[in-house]
């Protein structure tokens, strides 16, 4: 769904952003959501808090040095990976 008509910015990539670790400041910064009329604002607020909140996909505990290890929440959703260049081949 579009949140930011002005700048057509979709949740998903909203999300996509939050999900890299990215705060809200820096997701207005790098997309430009909430920088022209404000209204949705709010909205793209509720999409980074609700990927901040989900947390990682996966994380590792050492019990013995008693520590979480966080893990990235995907590996796919960075503009780095190519997966037409790690698919299993056919």
């Amino acid at each position: 769904m579009i949140v930011c008509v002005c700048r057509r910015i979709s949740d998903r990539e909203i999300a996509r952003h939050a999900r890299a670790g990215m705060s809200f400041d820096e997701i207005q910064f790098e997309l430009g959501v909430a920088t022209q009329c404000g209204c949705c604002e709010s909205c793209a607020r509720d999409v980074v808090a609700q990927c901040s909140a989900s947390g990682p996909i996966a994380a590792l505990h050492n019990e013995a040095a008693s520590q979480t290890i966080q893990l990235a929440s995907s590996i796919t959703e960075s503009k780095a990976w190519n997966s037409s260049l790690h698919s299993p081949a056919a």
